[in-house]
């Protein structure tokens, strides 16, 4: 979505269609971090490491937000879809199951259990 949203942001700045450059600059480098952050979480998490849980958390949560605002506007079933795969990912990344096997692994090795 993020990298859709920059590519689409850059098409319009080669155009010539910006109002504001500057603003549409920051807002496609913008978008590609967040996908890079998102990216490297998914990594991450699939490889069993802990600090992978806190920007998906992070995104799950601003997505619950943004939704609840949405809905509060609208109800439409993308609004409703949207509220509940976050609402299901970030309970996902609670369960004992997910944390046990991301806390296995803090920095590469296993951790030392007393």
């Amino acid at each position: 979505m993020f990298v859709g949203l920059a590519v689409a942001w850059l098409v319009d700045l080669v155009r010539g269609r910006a109002e504001v450059p500057g603003a549409l600059v920051f807002l496609v480098v913008f978008c590609l971090a967040i996908a890079l952050v998102l990216v490297a979480a998914a990594r991450g998490l699939w490889n069993g490491r802990r600090w992978a849980r806190s920007p998906v958390m992070t995104w799950q949560v601003l997505l619950v937000v943004l939704s609840l605002g949405w809905l509060g506007q609208q109800v439409t079933p993308w609004g409703i879809a949207v509220l509940a795969v976050a609402l299901v990912v970030g309970v996902a990344l609670l369960l004992p199951s997910v944390v046990a096997a991301t806390s296995l692994r803090a920095g590469g090795g296993p951790s030392e259990q007393p």
